[in-house]
């Protein structure tokens, strides 16, 4: 079991980052205003081109190397005539197969021959140690994957929040790499965040509610199926400034441990489909119902606007639990993802939302139902 124990000081602490948070979000929209103040260019390249560039430009930056031969067809890169060490070459292909869209390296040597359509299929090198990307992604509408935002939600038919502020701190890191079984690759890792809401008609923008979670993921790759499976931790917690003022608030003190496994495949035009399900096995109250279900699509376009800058994007999120009946919970987001070739590995990306169903913040859980729409920018390591 994994436990986690906050002081009512941390609260002042997000109080204080939300502030600066929210600055972030004015910025990021001012930012948004300038790229699309451009000249709209031409229809974006197909996706064998994108990642042909990104491709060119990675094997430049971070080794130097001008791959004039490299080929993109269908997904798999290709580099006749490859002049560099083992590790090198090991590192540039599995930096390369890290690309979105990307379904196989094949890489030969100064003096190999041609590369030939027979060649076994590429995976990631195994025994590494705090690798550089992650075998199962993001899940962009789960209102509870770790990652670092900031936005604005306007919430519906509420009799105690409208205008509410939303500040997440998080992040899933790699520790080890190795083989798996049917020549998957198997990584353990660290997934951890803290999701916060404050209200802004308040006159401190007071804490209303955090949540703390943690996990110890172990993800699974081969080709387009990825899978993960995760012991978790989370607990809840009132923010001082909302006890305070509102006295007849009864907390919950909700937390529980459990175990869960999502199931996902990359389809063709840039969708990926998710699924699975998970367990509660301790839990306060001792009474809440184990079972959860989590399924969800989502959407990156093959083609980027205004010279590559921007990605149409767009998911669903669904889940239902025992103790609400199975009642589905919705979250709905889409905008477009800030690219940068120099940067491939970071993710910035401006969403509009909407949720309905319980609330995911753990101390109104078991009472409320929230509808809300919102703004946000979603930042991802």
């Amino acid at each position: 079991m994994i436990t986690i124990h906050c002081r009512k000081t941390e609260g002042d602490l997000l109080l204080n980052t939300t502030r600066f948070s929210f600055l972030l979000l004015v910025v990021g929209m001012l930012s948004l205003l300038l790229v699309l103040s451009k000249p709209v260019a031409a229809a974006g390249p197909t996706s064998d081109e994108f990642i042909r560039g990104y491709a060119a430009a990675t094997v430049q930056r971070d080794f130097q190397i001008t791959a004039d031969s490299l080929k993109v067809r269908n997904g798999v890169i290709s580099i006749q005539g490859l002049e560099a060490s083992d590790v090198i070459h090991d590192r540039i292909q599995t930096t390369l197969l890290a690309i979105e869209g990307v379904k196989r390296v094949v890489v030969t040597r100064e003096g190999d021959g041609a590369v030939q359509s027979g060649l076994p299929e590429f995976t990631p090198k195994t025994g590494v140690f705090l690798p550089r990307d992650l075998l199962f992604g993001a899940l962009l509408a789960d209102p509870r994957w770790p990652h670092f935002s900031v936005s604005y939600q306007y919430h519906l038919r509420n009799d105690r929040l409208e205008n509410v502020g939303s500040a997440n701190f998080g992040e899933t890191f790699s520790i080890y790499r190795f083989g798996g079984p049917w020549g998957s690759v198997l990584e353990v890792g660290l997934h951890a965040g803290v999701f916060s809401i404050f209200d802004l008609a308040a006159a401190s923008h007071d804490l209303v509610n955090a949540d703390y979670y943690v996990a110890i993921p172990l993800s699974l790759k081969k080709d387009n199926f990825s899978a993960m499976a995760r012991l978790f931790h989370q607990s809840s917690h009132l923010g001082d400034e909302f006890l305070l003022g509102d006295r007849t608030e009864k907390r919950i003190n909700l937390s529980y441990e459990g175990f869960d496994t999502l199931l996902a495949y990359n389809l063709p035009l840039g969708f990926r489909l998710y699924g699975g399900g998970g367990y509660f096995f301790g839990s306060d109250p001792s009474d809440l119902k184990p079972w959860i279900a989590q399924a969800g699509l989502e959407f990156s376009s093959h083609t980027a606007w205004w010279d590559g800058a921007l990605r149409p994007i767009a998911a669903v999120d669904i889940q239902s639990r025992e103790e609400t009946d199975w009642r589905a919970d919705l979250s709905l987001r889409a905008g477009v993802q800030f690219e940068n070739p120099e940067f491939l590995s970071r993710k910035l990306k401006l969403l509009f939302e909407y949720y309905k169903g319980r609330s995911p913040n753990g101390q109104f859980f078991l009472r409320d139902e929230e509808e809300f729409i919102g703004i946000g920018l979603h930042f991802f390591l």
